[in-house]
Parts: structure tokens; C-alpha cells; sequence
């Protein structure tokens, strides 16, 4: 297993033909490996590592190669063939990485806390009872990819990070009280952050613009803006801009409908001091 923090993805046979895609193009239009780079903003080594398949290439990456190469189209239709980086679901890969590049994330969680929010001890929690049952290899693949998706909310210091969270995803004490407890703790430190703003959304509620589900917002470099769905087996990016509006019009009405910022944390530590 590679841990995500700290290496590269193992190659595989889908990252190898990008990457010889990408080499062939490259040598087409007379490029070097450096001057390649520079014309896409990533260093030569980066572009070797995706060359020879040891690196998963960014959706940053796919974009600024395909512009570069020809805007043909071809780059983005084989990166839709890389197959899944370990310990992140092959729907997920892409908004993923999106979410790398956001200047602003929003979230709006009613089945368990988001990703970005949860602590090993939670995570494991909710790794473990998955069925079918992961082996160990596999939990700590996603353990090491969701603990490098979490240093977005502090290595990227000028995007905003919103979310609302059902009041009864704390109350159920997924893991016990112990994980409860870290939990509750941990959410708390983070919504201290000035660039991480944490709502709950109160059990007791007469309406409710969120019934429909859980829905993450995401807006990129260039103001354009996605949205991201996900069920048991599968996820939905949508980049539909009218279907994205109604999603936004729906979280501005539940940012409304939560309790304040203030008042948020307030029930966080009264439930805290519950347990």
C-alpha cells in the first residue's frame, strides 16, 4: 500500500497509456519534458512521473496538457480510462480533484460526518463495518487518502470551507463515546479555523430544504461551479449550471434554516459535556 501523504500511486496499465498519450503529443509538437512544464505550470519531474504511469495526473494537470497539446479532447477522454487512485472510489476521483483546486467548498452532510471532518478514530469506525468487509490493506489505503484530503482545510488557507451537519450525526455516537467525544472535539478546533464555518442543523425542524440529500458545492479558480451527489454505490458530478443553481438556491435556504455559527458550536459543546 502507498501511503497518499507522502508518495505516488502504484502504476497501473490505465496510468502507463496516459502517460505514453501524453509523452507521444509532447514529442509531437517538439517540446521538451521542461519546456512542457513550464507551459503547464508543473516541474519537469512531475511531468516524467506522469509519463512513465508513477503518478496520477491532477484534473490541473489534464486541463493545462490538454490546452497546451492541442485542445483536441484526447487527454481528457484517456483520463476518464485512469482507473481509481488507491483508497478513494473510482466515482469520487474526479471531484476529488476538483476539490484541490476549490476557492470555495460547501457541504451538507445527513448520513455521517463529511469526510474532511472526521478523525481516524471515526473513519476506522465506518471503514470496518463497511460490507462487503474491507481487509486491512484496503482500510489503510482509505485512511491515507482521506487524511490527505483533510489538509486542504489548512494548506489552503484562502478557500472557504462550509458545512452543515444534521444535529443526530453527533447524537447517534458512531464508535461510542470515546469517538464521540474526539469527534465533537475536533470539529470544534476546526470551526476555529477563519476559513472553516461548521452549522448544525437542528433535529427539530419544521422545513427543511435539504430533504432530498446530501450535496457538496464547489467552486473553481475560474468561478465556475459544480456540484457532487452521492448514494450507496455511486456518485453524480454535475456541471450543469441551471442544476447547480437549484442545489445552491437549496444550501443558501439551509444556511438559513441551521443554527448560527455561534449557536452551532454552543450545542457542540453542551453535547460534548453530555457525554
Amino acid at each position: 500500500m502507498v501511503d497518499g501523504r507522502v508518495g505516488e500511486p502504484e502504476s497501473s496499465d490505465s496510468m502507463r497509456t496516459f502517460g505514453a498519450v501524453v509523452q507521444a503529443l509532447r514529442e509531437y509538437h517538439g517540446l521538451s519534458r521542461e519546456e512542457f512544464g513550464r507551459l503547464v505550470g508543473f516541474s519537469k519531474h512531475t511531468v516524467a512521473s506522469v509519463e512513465l504511469g508513477r503518478r496520477m495526473p491532477d484534473v490541473g494537470f489534464v486541463e493545462a496538457a490538454e490546452r497546451v497539446l492541442g485542445n483536441t479532447g484526447a487527454l481528457r477522454k484517456a483520463a476518464e480510462c485512469l482507473e481509481r487512485q488507491p483508497g478513494l472510489a473510482a466515482w469520487f476521483r474526479r471531484w476529488a480533484g476538483l476539490e484541490k483546486q476549490a476557492i470555495t467548498l460547501y457541504t451538507y452532510e445527513c448520513r455521517m460526518i463529511p469526510g474532511l471532518l472526521q478523525t481516524e478514530a471515526y473513519a476506522r469506525t465506518l471503514f470496518t463495518q463497511q460490507l462487503p468487509p474491507l481487509d486491512d490493506d484496503q482500510i489503510e489505503a482509505q485512511w491515507a487518502a482521506r487524511a490527505d484530503r483533510q489538509q486542504l482545510l489548512r494548506d489552503r488557507a484562502n478557500t472557504a470551507f462550509g458545512f452543515i451537519l444534521e444535529e443526530h450525526l453527533f447524537r447517534r455516537r458512531t464508535g461510542g463515546r470515546d469517538v464521540t467525544r474526539e469527534l465533537i472535539d475536533h470539529v470544534l478546533d476546526l470551526a476555529e479555523l477563519r476559513n472553516v464555518e461548521v452549522q448544525v442543523m437542528p433535529t427539530m425542524r419544521e422545513s427543511h430544504a435539504g430533504l432530498d440529500g446530501a450535496m457538496q458545492l464547489l467552486e473553481n479558480p475560474d468561478n465556475k461551479w459544480f456540484a457532487y451527489c452521492e448514494g450507496q454505490r455511486g456518485g453524480l458530478l454535475v456541471s450543469d449550471p441551471k442544476e447547480v443553481s437549484i442545489l445552491q438556491r437549496r444550501y443558501a435556504r439551509m444556511r438559513s434554516q441551521a443554527h448560527t455559527l455561534e449557536d452551532s458550536r454552543s450545542l457542540l459543546q453542551r453535547m460534548r459535556g453530555d457525554l
